[in-house]
């Protein structure tokens, strides 16, 4: 495929009908009216991809109705930094009864997005999550019936998909570019910044975050499923916490107040962020939040080290690890196929000319700025008994390598564009890729395999058509 038609597909061309019709109708004398968004949780991620991105990129389509937040200093503070013109609220019932948004996009801590989709979706208006779609079997389960019940649609935010080098992965494995896969390594490495900081965070809590198996690798796993066109059905896992938590000789209340700051190599001085500083800090006496918290304090139950054995309904089998205390940012992927290899990776400091800073690497990922590329991500395909390919695909690392914005174009811009790679993901693609970090976590405790049916009433299939 050459440069011109790849970027037609991957960038303004991937999409699907996810929302309940188009924003405006073409060549109408009359502007339709903007659709109505109502946002329920002001962290960082919803204040800023979520907020300030949207009203700045699509405010000729949608506005703002509502803010929410059990916060009241932070949901006064995301008014000003999103820059919308609306009411905000601590209550979400008296929001969502006051302003009848359209589109109700979710941000909360990871363990309640599940009463706010479905709160949303008995209100009678769509909802857009934040992934996971939530923790557990048993409220994934609540959400699936509380889409059927409605009728209305939810929409999760699997920007992944879109990014410039995973969607030319799917390319080449639609084209069966090495036959049929028969198997995947899959690893992925957070570095001592990145991966730090979940531990500081409420992620640091399984009953927040549903433990980093959920609320990280639910990306990772959801690219499996559609990279394969498949689901999983059943997982082994091992996992454990070594190096966070209680892993430490020492401990303070938070970084800004520790007597170990010298000593402490993953010493972290919030007061040089403004907008943290404004956000969190100045916020933290209505709820007791500290966004900075100590990352060896003793209550910190999640895993620091994860691997999975997971079986496909299409016989692939996979192996995937996630470490949260390497010395580099990236990934590794490899999938076996019966004619040969396709081999791809990000951020490996061995391919490059010399070392990133890793906290300008995660800078870069999050932000929703433009930037050139005069780079590019590699991958190889590696035929049997034949030659080896290099596809390069043009690096994008902004805005989790492009696929931000694109996510955003098909959810905002133009929701009914063709989706020939189906990048859109809805509720059954959000179930199946936390219940893979359901199952893990499942098995991890009891120690044994699990399998994806026990968990609700999807049935797994060979492929997803």
């Amino acid at each position: 495929m050459k440069r011109r038609d790849f970027l037609v597909t991957s960038g303004a061309a991937v999409a699907g009908t996810m929302l309940v019709g188009p924003f405006h109708t073409a060549g109408s004398p009359f502007p339709a009216p903007k659709r109505k968004l109502a946002l329920v949780g002001t962290g960082s991620r919803g204040n800023g991809f979520w907020g300030r991105n949207i009203v700045r990129q699509y405010g000729d389509l949608v506005e703002f109705v509502g803010l929410c937040d059990i916060n009241p200093g932070r949901v006064e503070y995301a008014k000003k930094f999103i820059g919308a013109n609306c009411p905000t609220f601590t209550n979400f019932d008296d929001m969502m009864a006051g302003v009848k948004p359209d589109l109700l996009i979710v941000t909360t801590v990871d363990a309640t997005h599940d009463e706010f989709i479905i709160k949303g979706l008995e209100s009678g208006c769509d909802v857009l999550t934040e992934k996971p779609m939530t923790t557990d079997e048993v409220k994934c389960q609540a959400i699936l019936d509380a889409e059927r019940r409605t009728g209305k649609k939810v929409i999760v935010g699997f920007n992944y998909r879109y990014g410039t080098q995973f969607t030319r992965i799917k390319e080449l494995l639609a084209e069966k570019r090495v036959g049929e896969i028969v198997s995947v390594d899959f690893h992925w490495y957070l570095n001592t910044y990145h991966g730090a900081d979940y531990f500081r965070r409420w992620h640091g809590h399984r009953n927040k975050s549903g433990t980093l198996l959920l609320h990280k690798a639910t990306h990772h796993f959801d690219l499996l499923n559609w990279w394969l066109n498949s689901d999983p059905v059943e997982v082994h896992a091992i996992g454990s916490l070594d190096h966070y938590g209680k892993n430490n000789s020492f401990r303070g209340p938070n970084c800004r107040s520790c007597g170990y700051q010298e000593k402490c190599k993953f010493y972290w001085d919030i007061t040089k962020n403004k907008e943290y500083m404004e956000l969190y800090v100045n916020n933290e006496k209505y709820d007791g939040y500290i966004r900075d918290n100590c990352l060896w304090r003793e209550s910190i139950d999640i895993f620091d080290k994860m691997a999975l054995q997971i079986k496909y309904a299409n016989n692939v089998h996979v192996s995937y690890s996630l470490t949260t205390y390497s010395p580099y940012e990236g990934l590794t992927i490899g999938f076996n196929g019966r004619n040969g290899r396709i081999d791809s990776w990000e951020g490996l400091p061995w391919r490059r000319q010399e070392m990133a800073n890793q906290a300008e690497l995660h800078a870069r990922e999050m932000s929703q700025e433009k930037e050139e590329s005069t780079n590019y991500d590699e991958i190889y395909v590696s035929d049997n008994f034949g030659k080896t390919e290099l596809v390069k695909v043009p690096q994008v690392r902004a805005g989790h390598g492009g696929g931000d914005v694109r996510l955003q174009d098909k959810i905002f811009r133009n929701p009914g564009m063709t989706d020939p790679l189906k990048h859109a993901a809805g509720t059954r693609d959000g179930a199946m890729s936390l219940l893979i970090g359901v199952a893990a976590r499942k098995s991890i405790d009891e120690g044994r395999p699990v399998k994806i049916e026990e968990l609700t009433d999807i049935k797994p299939h060979p492929s997803r058509g």
